[in-house]
């Protein structure tokens, strides 16, 4: 027998497949999944910002309940500037306003007022009822209008506080 050497190449297999480019299956999967994520960071965002408006609304009811019941003039300003102050540091966290009293605390209040609703200013003597009040005993006699104190404050916690409204207390002091 003869044998003819025929010219043939050895078996070469295919490269081995990588991982990318992803298959479109791989895509629609991890779209899916970042979309599922920002959707409910976006709900967990809502329902924050409206249980904080609720907690906020709710804690306002008890307050003038309990003024309607005592007709204590100096516990509705404490309420109130406590109130205040919390729904502040809670609506910009980022701001440093824990720290603000006097004029300033009085002018960021102003400077975070978006509503147009009422023409009152807590820089009016009307305000400068909640820089002292806090500091009061409870038993002391105000004299002040209780229900145009309780209007602004029930009017700036209905505003609506956005970031992009956001005045920064250095801002505020400048004004």
């Amino acid at each position: 027998m003869n044998e003819q050497t025929l010219n043939l190449r050895d078996i070469h297999l295919p490269e081995a497949i990588f991982w990318w480019p992803l298959a479109p299956g791989w895509w629609i999967l991890l779209a899916s999944i970042t979309s599922v994520f920002l959707i409910l960071y976006i709900v967990r965002k809502i329902y924050q910002n409206r249980q904080l408006n609720r907690d906020i609304a709710s804690e306002l009811e008890t307050i003038k309940q309990q003024f309607e019941i005592n007709q204590n003039k100096s516990q509705l300003a404490k309420s109130l500037s406590t109130l205040l102050r919390r729904a502040c540091i809670s609506y910009y966290p980022e701001d440093n306003i824990a720290g603000l009293i006097g004029e300033n605390w009085l002018r960021y209040l102003d400077a975070t007022f978006t509503s147009n609703k009422t023409e009152i200013k807590f820089q009016d003597s009307i305000g400068h009822i909640l820089l002292d009040a806090p500091y009061l005993p409870d038993d002391s006699a105000l004299d002040y209008n209780d229900q145009a104190l309780l209007q602004l404050c029930e009017a700036w916690l209905g505003s609506s506080h956005k970031k992009t409204a956001r005045v920064s207390p250095s801002q505020a002091a400048q004004s």
